[in-house]
């Protein structure tokens, strides 16, 4: 074998698993946008009900939910828990603005 035999072999077995990366990458903004869809329809519900748009509660049950699926899938705990957490502080913030919207309130603008 010749050392562009390998680095072509190489260049091909980087593009496959690139091109893994890239439809695992795809799957998972498309499981978010529908994660996000049901996230509004709660938002709604809370917000016609007049119930706060954080349920410190579950998202405590969900962290050690997450945290336990992550040990079994061999992924570190402490960066799914970062992960929820992002994704619940922009689900809040949603739930925010459509209970401000069902209100009629505007937001004050950001300092």
């Amino acid at each position: 074998m010749t050392t562009s035999d390998i680095d072509a072999a190489v260049t091909a077995e980087l593009n496959r698993l690139r091109e893994s990366i890239d439809n695992i990458d795809a799957a998972v903004v498309h499981m978010l946008a529908e994660r996000f869809k049901a996230t509004q329809q709660v938002g709604h519900l809370k917000a016609a009900h007049h119930l706060p748009p954080a349920d410190p509660a579950r998202e405590a049950r969900q962290i050690a939910r997450l945290r336990q699926l992550a040990e079994s899938a061999k992924l570190d705990p402490a960066f799914a828990e970062k992960l929820l957490n992002f994704i619940v502080a922009e689900v809040i913030r949603h739930h925010e603005r459509i209970a401000e919207e069902s209100t009629g309130d505007r937001p004050s603008p950001r300092t």
